[in-house]
């Protein structure tokens, strides 16, 4: 079989025209036409294409697919799919017995004329695999990382045939989304959306293929929301007091329950912070969904099963360090709040000077990302190892070079502690609880929220119920 990742992206337009099954309508806004331009230049566009627009006036554009909130955005897309996609059905009955019909669509923005701007654009198919039957959708949101609008507006068009070729010729998600960035270097954009679903793919979670997107080195980061809906974060977290708790959640306990609870009571608290607008999140590093090597897709959707029970918007990264998450957050919040909640061993590792080896300015430059965009830390109090003796912010000692610094950031409340948390379940470690569920261990239940227990029984998460093996003399 052909392998279709070694077509050069004017051979998979050329593919698309000849085959006389495949024919539908592309509409483009904001960068051009550059996808319709690959499948005109590559000949035989005739067998493909029924018709090509491009509504790059707003008042045009919102007369024929209706007004948005915004310009570039998923919902902007989705009216130019359904308008484009129910034409083609209405006039075009005399094919419907023998095509494959698609409505191709992206709204963008490229870079303006003083650069001032971040190129960035949805992009959506929707089509059918067989004749007369109900379409499928797939969704994408690209971020155009080239420093000039030609080139931006290149890698559009690519994607845009990446993207029609992929969908009429695989099967698999995976294989669909990998393909996405075909020919092109992934230094040149970002996909941090991703979302396919239809007749044809009704076996697809798409928080998995989330997933995917980070562990695929597609994306640095993406999220979805408690329902399992997936959601591109900077539309999600657009101007949004951010309050975020980082974890590993296997499974969910008291402790992690509480640290949302009181670290969010404390967030409201702060006198900048607008109640009505504040976006809680739980995070999940790639590293921390790392096991022996892998990423155990079962059980990373063991705890985001917890987390969505629970009513929680998840984010997945692979930003290990804090000053990355918060750097990475920070460009959202536009003059809002970002707020962090850590345990205290946590804050240690922050003051560890040896994971900031690979920064030429050391912790110095880790701190400036960190803390330099209105972010604060909130502590939670931890039992001291092997003892019940309660730390917080108060008994931290820096190293002596580095009180100064721990003191200033304190003196400008760019650290807290916690107040009001149950220190009663500080004993509560998730490691053990889950060791206590593989084993079969009774009481593990009082240990975890009771939506948590009845998510781990009901759904068979972490292995449970433990079997007992037969005994072979039986």
């Amino acid at each position: 079989m052909e392998s279709f990742k070694t077509l050069t992206t004017k051979e998979k337009a050329l593919s698309l025209n000849l085959d006389d099954k495949i024919y539908g309508t592309i509409a483009e806004i904001g960068g051009g036409q550059e996808v319709a331009d690959y499948f005109f230049k590559a000949g035989a566009a005739s067998g493909t294409i029924a018709k090509t627009m491009s509504a790059y006036d707003m008042t045009f554009s919102d007369a024929i697919y209706g007004k948005s909130v915004r310009y570039v955005c998923e919902d902007k897309l989705m009216k130019m799919l359904d308008r484009e996609y129910s034409l083609l059905a209405q006039r075009l009955t005399n094919r419907a017995k023998r095509s494959h019909f698609f409505a191709f669509a992206n709204t963008v923005e490229t870079l303006n004329f003083k650069r001032t701007n971040q190129g960035h654009g949805w992009i959506g198919l929707r089509f059918q695999k067989h004749p007369n039957s109900d379409p499928n959708d797939c969704v994408i949101h690209v971020i155009l990382k080239d420093n000039d609008p030609l080139w931006q507006q290149q890698v559009l068009g690519m994607v845009g045939v990446n993207l029609l070729h992929a969908c009429y010729n695989f099967t698999e998600p995976e294989e669909i989304l990998n393909s996405l960035t075909d020919n092109i270097h992934r230094s040149r954009l970002e996909i941090d959306m991703f979302r396919i679903e239809g007749p044809d793919f009704h076996h697809v979670d798409n928080r998995l293929m989330s997933l995917k997107l980070v562990k695929n080195g597609l994306t640095h980061a993406a999220m979805f929301g408690p329902k399992g809906n997936v959601l591109q974060p900077s539309a999600a977290l657009y101007k949004k007091n951010i309050f975020v708790l980082r974890g590993r959640f296997r499974p969910v306990t008291h402790v992690n329950v509480d640290m949302m609870i009181t670290g969010m009571r404390a967030f409201r608290k702060e006198s900048d912070v607008e109640i009505q607008n504040i976006t809680p999140i739980v995070e999940l590093t790639l590293n921390d969904l790392t096991l022996e090597g892998e990423v155990d897709e079962t059980d990373f959707l063991d705890r985001v099963d917890l987390l969505c029970s629970l009513g929680q918007n998840v984010l997945i990264s692979n930003y290990q360090e804090h000053y990355k998450l918060a750097s990475y957050l920070s460009q959202f919040t536009r003059h809002r709040k970002l707020g962090i909640v850590l345990g205290y061993y946590n804050l240690v590792r922050i003051f560890d000077e040896s994971y900031y080896e690979n920064l030429n300015g050391g912790i110095l430059e880790s701190f400036s990302r960190l803390f330099g965009s209105n972010v604060k830390l909130f502590i939670y109090p931890t039992y001291k190892t092997n003892s019940e003796q309660i730390q917080t912010s108060k008994t931290f000692e820096p190293e002596p070079h580095l009180k100064n610094l721990f003191n200033y950031l304190l003196d400008n409340d760019k650290i807290q502690d916690i107040d009001g948390a149950k220190t009663e379940n500080l004993h509560i470690i998730s490691d053990d609880v889950l060791e206590m569920i593989q084993r079969g261990e009774v009481g593990w239940e009082e240990f975890v929220p009771n939506k948590v227990a009845e998510a781990i029984k009901n759904n068979h998460l972490f292995s449970y119920p433990y079997e007992v093996p037969l005994d072979n003399d039986d």
